[in-house]
């Protein structure tokens, strides 16, 4: 099993769900979060004082699937959240041991 993470623009967000529920990907974890990366922050004035914010919001999606879906889930994600612009986000893929469906006690695969 597979945890596919990524890390989009908050506008690419509804792009992103639609495409995974589409493609029958249930099970979604949508958290905010701030970082930084390539795009950088930028400079804003408030009450004519100029500060810099080195952080961006973004939101993280999360998701566990088979092992045989994890390249198509990322394609289907790339897909909805590029817009060719610096600071699009991030896709990636991690190994995960074990997965229990706790209301159930289904285990592996079964408690995706």
């Amino acid at each position: 099993m597979k945890l596919i993470t990524a890390v989009i623009q908050p506008h690419a967000l509804e792009r992103v769900t639609d495409s995974l529920r589409e493609h029958g990907v249930r099970g979604l974890t949508i958290t905010e979060v701030v970082g930084s990366g390539s795009q950088g922050g930028h400079t804003e004035v408030y009450r004519g004082a100029e500060y810099r914010i080195d952080t961006i919001p973004k939101i993280k999606l999360e998701t566990l699937i088979d092992d045989v879906d994890e390249l198509r889930v990322i394609d289907w994600i790339v897909a909805a959240a590029r817009s060719g612009n610096i600071g699009d986000g991030k896709v990636w893929s991690t190994d995960v041991g074990t997965v229990v469906r706790v209301r159930t006690g289904e285990v592996g695969v079964a408690a995706l």
